[in-house]
């Protein structure tokens, strides 16, 4: 929320499929991906951001939210994730990674029990990558980072996705479901 704030855009937490309504961006943040996709269910939220998502709305998922976008989960994105493929809590790192349509210098991309893309289908662009896996990349509207850019100060990441939704609509708010 800190960083959406930093770039004009503000966010706003969904709960229940009515939140969805008149948003300009979604963003699936990070955390245990089983978790997540329980409480998506429970409040019937998988389908209305499906939906979200067919209409073109812009969609990031980050860490756990890469997992949730794939074709086994919420089907956003044509691509197959590996969860914890880097290894478990202690594995964690950091790495500097250019991140293509991301301007600037390399931007440090904290991984913590990350997946990787290991199937990526036809028209989805990898934007970044770690030791031969895709860890970024985005098919029309949604993009999916397999790293944390809340955990940084650098902002770019976010100020990138708030400008996908501006170019789209005129801006009210950026969302962040919990």
């Amino acid at each position: 929320m800190k960083h959406l704030g930093s770039v004009g855009a503000t966010g706003l937490e969904v709960r229940l499929p009515a939140d969805l309504v008149g948003i300009d961006g979604l963003i699936l943040p990070g955390g245990e991906s089983t978790t997540i996709t329980m409480g998506l269910d429970q409040y019937g939220l998988a389908d209305p951001i499906r939906e979200l998502a067919a209409s073109g709305v812009p969609v990031l998922g980050t860490c756990a939210g890469m997992i949730l976008a794939d074709r086994q989960h919420l089907g956003l994105i044509d691509i197959t994730t590996r969860r914890n493929a880097f290894g478990r809590q202690l594995a964690s790192f950091e790495d500097e990674i250019e991140l293509a349509g991301v301007g600037g210098p390399p931007f440090t991309a904290v991984f913590i029990r990350a997946p990787w893309v290991e199937d990526l289908g036809d028209g989805v662009e990898v934007l970044a990558e770690i030791q031969g896996h895709p860890v970024a990349v985005r098919q029309g509207n949604v993009s999916a980072f397999s790293f944390h850019p809340e955990l940084t100060a650098d902002d770019r990441l976010h100020a990138w996705f708030v400008d996908a939704c501006r170019s789209r609509i005129s801006p009210r708010s950026v969302i962040q479901p919990e």
